[in-house]
Parts: structure tokens; C-alpha cells; sequence
């Protein structure tokens, strides 16, 4: 049986990206944090580690992430659980030593 929620951690992040990208003040933090420029986001996001990427920077400030979940709906528990489950979100920061 397929799983319906298979797509949920990209859809995630790519709702975060969408947050970041609407904010004055996180969208020039991110980008000066990644080393990218506006024009390479959308390249940028189908590089593996991107969209994990994307939703670190939210969980590593948590008034970023309980705004950005209480604009989208979603629960900062969900935000936790997508960045798991993406290469460079938060389960490669917990096997860190």
C-alpha cells in the first residue's frame, strides 16, 4: 500500500522556503547563511540537502518556527518530523558526536 504522506517532508519545507522567501528580514539572513543568491534559489532547492537545509534554519530559531507554523497550520512537531526524514534536516545533526 502506498504511503499517502511520502511527499509531506519536501512539501514542508518547500511551505517553509515559501515563508522565508515572504519575510524582509529571513530572507536576507538565509541567503547570507547559505551563500546563495535569490536567482539560484530554484536551482538550489532540487540539490539534495536543500529543503532539509531550509527547514534547519527554521527549527534553529524557535520564534521562526512557531511563526512560521502558526502562519501555514502546521505543527512544530510536524516541522521537526519532515526535517528527519530529508538529507541534511535534523537526524544527520543528531548523529553528530
Amino acid at each position: 500500500m502506498p504511503d499517502n504522506h511520502a511527499d509531506e517532508p519536501e512539501e514542508i519545507a518547500i511551505a517553509a522556503l515559501s515563508y522565508i522567501a515572504a519575510d524582509s528580514v529571513l530572507l536576507p539572513r538565509f541567503l547570507s547563511l547559505t551563500g546563495i543568491t535569490i536567482s539560484e534559489i530554484r536551482s538550489a532547492a532540487a540539490e539534495p540537502g536543500f529543503l532539509g537545509g531550509v527547514l534547519a534554519f527554521v527549527l534553529a530559531h524557535e520564534p521562526t518556527l512557531m511563526d512560521f507554523s502558526a502562519q501555514s497550520g502546521i505543527a512544530p512537531e510536524r516541522v521537526v518530523k519532515a526535517a528527519r526524514h530529508l538529507p541534511g534536516g535534523r537526524d544527520e545533526w543528531d548523529r553528530q558526536p
